[in-house]
């Protein structure tokens, strides 16, 4: 049967954030897998999303692309799942939401591509330098507690999928806050879901 949302996906992807988020929300939906080579690239698909990429989500007649969109879409459609701040109390919730997926991500980019901006020119950046940006991820994660507080959000799910890639990848440094995060992150039973689905798909196609 058919369900509301489809999920268009590849398991070696940033789709994977846009699965724990719809695995946090709890609704059905469907997946559609595409390769790099080709579907991805087809015209049905480039009708979703012209830029070629994933993941996207089909809601009914609404497309959503860019994983933190996913994220604070599916936080405010489906408001049972409370993976929100009510609307006066989302400053924080906005702001790391953005934050990471904004000059964290650049940063870390970047870094990876070899890009080294001169120091004069580091206001010309989104993000100044790489160890400010690092720098401040990680205060914001300190403590206990999640990036909004006491409430886990969908913040949480697209900050702590930055966090638990650039631990794996060495991209993120191994401090006791950002590991102490993501040992937080990966005990969500969602999270575990997520893993355990896209694992096998990966699984599955290096069989193939």
């Amino acid at each position: 049967m058919a369900h509301d949302i489809t999920l268009y996906t590849n398991p070696m992807s940033r789709g994977q954030i846009a699965r724990w988020m719809l695995e946090e929300v709890g609704q059905p939906y469907d997946t559609v897998l595409l390769d790099y080579a080709d579907s991805m690239k087809s015209p049905d698909y480039l009708a979703i999303n012209p830029m070629g990429k994933v993941p996207a989500i089909v809601h009914g007649d609404q497309v959503v692309t860019e994983c933190a969109a996913i994220c604070a879409y599916l936080a405010d459609a489906f408001p049972a799942a409370n993976l929100a701040p009510p609307p006066g109390e989302r400053a924080a919730y906005y702001r790391w939401l953005f934050f990471t997926a904004g000059p964290v991500e650049s940063a870390i980019t970047n870094m990876s591509m070899g890009f080294v901006l001169p120091e004069e020119k580091e206001r010309m950046a989104g993000y100044g330098n790489l160890e400010t940006a690092l720098s401040t991820l990680e205060k914001a994660i300190s403590g206990p507690q999640w990036i909004c507080g006491e409430q886990f959000t969908a913040a949480d799910v697209y900050v702590g999928a930055q966090v638990d890639w650039g631990l794996a990848f060495g991209t993120m440094p191994t401090s006791p806050a950002f590991t102490a995060y993501a040992e937080r992150i990966r005990d969500r039973p969602a999270y575990k879901r997520q893993k355990g689905i896209d694992n096998d798909l990966i699984a599955q196609m290096q069989k193939s």
